[in-house]
């Protein structure tokens, strides 16, 4: 009896990265990875609605779309384009290491993205208070005036409507908003991941998914990015 005792109580022992809730590491991993496509396909329908709906109000305000953008800085976004590009290599070596099991050069990679992750949030903290020094922060304080925005808000002889200008800066805090959310969460969830490499946390350290799965949605941030960047700032000028 004590021996049966004993077997049943070893059965639900938890070694290694194994979970007790599940029969075996191949169906463990198999979940983590359903349930991280299924969380990044809804995320996909979130952004895909903000993206459809800036480009219905773009296709109508073309020029006053045009006119508001200049105002954005393509400096700041494209060395904050460079900055997640290079965040999204090192949580590839990061993940790379982990399933090679080279515990420091983990936690060096991840330290690295997370860096580039607040360099991101700094760049995008000034190029914040310009908009808030200028009065482009939709709402009631939006300015009232032309003469912030490239050549006083004229373009081949039409000036620019304020109510459309708002309406493109109430999308642009909107999506890039949520996109530092999203990048902020980012920062939350691979320093929980650092710590667990720390530690020697078998759940992490023998089986590579775990990592793997906060890099895909690290990779996720990255990619809506790369969308934002060229929609907001390099926008075409319309004929």
């Amino acid at each position: 009896m004590s021996a049966i005792a004993h077997a049943d109580h070893g059965e639900h022992d938890h070694h290694g990265p194994l979970h007790h809730q599940f029969e075996d590491i191949g169906q463990q991993n198999e979940s983590y990875i359903v349930g991280m496509w299924t969380f990044l396909v809804t995320e996909v329908m979130f952004f895909g609605a903000l993206f459809i709906i800036y480009t219905l109000y773009r296709s109508m305000y073309q020029l006053d779309f045009f006119i508001a953008h200049e105002h954005l800085s393509i400096p700041m976004g494209a060395f904050n384009t460079v900055v997640l590009l290079i965040s999204s290599f090192t949580m590839v070596m990061a993940v790379h290491c982990a399933q090679l099991k080279q515990r420091n050069f983990v936690l060096a990679n991840i330290a690295m993205t997370i860096g580039f992750a607040f360099v991101f949030l700094f760049v995008k903290y000034f190029e914040y208070a310009s908009k808030f020094e200028d009065k482009l922060f939709p709402g009631t304080g939006f300015t009232n005036t032309a003469s912030v925005f490239h050549e006083n808000g004229v373009l081949n002889g039409q000036p620019i409507d304020l109510n459309h200008a708002q309406l493109f800066y109430g999308l642009y805090f909107g999506m890039t908003g949520l996109h530092a959310v999203h990048i902020i969460a980012g920062i939350i969830v691979l320093s929980a991941l650092f710590n667990l490499w720390w530690r020697r946390v078998e759940s992490v350290t023998e089986d590579f998914v775990p990592t793997e799965m906060v890099g895909l949605y690290w990779h996720f941030v990255d990619l809506v990015w790369i969308f934002l960047f060229p929609l907001m700032y390099l926008m075409p000028q319309p004929h």
